[in-house]
């Protein structure tokens, strides 16, 4: 099939790279322009380069909507579009302009977590899979019909990084698939359970800060969703910012007041966390090592010289 591909960072990247492996003719990409994003500085592989290296024409865009862009679409004729990280909507008179329509590639198991960072938001509530989605795109933001799923476990200490690496090595297989699917003339996708539906928003550097109320375990995903290269988890003490880089659940149960800096343990301090810590009913968060503002990585227990005080 004739395939016009809307990708970007490392997920377009390696779905670009299956396409140009496949039996399928690239004969249009176009992806955004560079970020200065947090969010898309990392992961970002240039889906350009690779369409230029390949001689696949190439156009650039933050919003796919305008005349230029549709006539150029019309012109490359294609039998389906491929969407994969495509960080804007894509209107109606682009999405049904392919004979077969557009495929988007997102990754999360649909319904459950359209919208942006799925894989953050996933670890920090716990879910025990994560995976990718071939959905056919409607009007609504990740929504379509579902043509392939595919999922794979959450270890228990994965952090966010460890499920970019995971997820990532479905992107080119289901894509693939998913083309060889539409291609046979089979229509029978599965709708979404929208009653089950969730949509998240990008994430930005207050989402990273660290609440003390929250229970340890929460925290204790949230250190391992910001993981590097992600912008860390943090929080402040004595006035300067401090990244949690690596933290456990402890194994006592402390009471008080959450962000305590209470007690060394093992390898770590343990701060006091929870809405219920004052009752003494609560584990805390043991952090083991830190990253101060000037970029230093510090064991914890050589950055808190002295027990007491809190972290805000």
């Amino acid at each position: 099939m004739r395939v016009v591909m809307f990708g970007y960072q490392t997920w377009g990247h390696r779905t670009l790279q299956a396409l140009l492996d496949s039996d399928h003719e690239v004969v249009l990409v176009v992806t955004h322009p560079k970020s200065d994003h947090a969010y898309e500085r990392i992961w970002s592989d240039s889906v350009a380069d690779l369409a230029a290296e390949h001689d696949v024409p190439v156009l650039i865009r933050d919003r796919p909507d305008d005349e230029d862009l549709l006539t150029q679409l019309k012109n490359a004729d294609p039998d389906v579009i491929v969407a994969t990280n495509w960080r804007t909507w894509i209107p109606p008179q682009i999405f049904d302009l392919p004979r077969h329509g557009t495929l988007n590639v997102h990754d999360a198991l649909l319904p459950k977590y359209a919208g942006f960072s799925p894989l953050i938001w996933a670890l920090i509530n716990g879910e025990k899979e994560v995976g990718v989605t071939a959905h056919m795109m409607n009007e609504d933001l990740d929504a379509g019909d579902i043509v392939l799923q595919r999922a794979v476990p959450v270890g228990d200490r994965d952090t966010a990084t460890d499920l970019f690496h995971k997820t990532l090595e479905l992107f080119g297989p289901i894509t693939v698939d998913g083309l060889e699917l539409i291609a046979s003339g089979r229509t029978d996708w599965a709708k979404q359970d929208r009653s089950q539906a969730s949509f998240f928003h990008k994430r930005a550097e207050e989402d990273s800060r660290i609440d003390w109320t929250w229970p340890a375990e929460d925290l204790d995903r949230l250190v391992r969703a910001q993981s590097d290269p992600y912008p860390n988890a943090f929080t402040h003490y004595r006035g300067e910012r401090v990244r949690v880089i690596k933290a456990s659940v402890s194994e006592g149960v402390y009471g008080g007041t959450p962000g305590r800096v209470f007690i060394r343990e093992g390898d770590g301090v343990v701060i006091v966390a929870g809405a219920e810590a004052r009752r003494g009913r609560s584990h805390g968060l043991r952090i083991e090592r830190v990253r101060t503002d000037d970029g230093t990585d510090l064991p914890a227990t050589e950055y808190f010289h002295t027990m007491g005080g809190y972290l805000t």
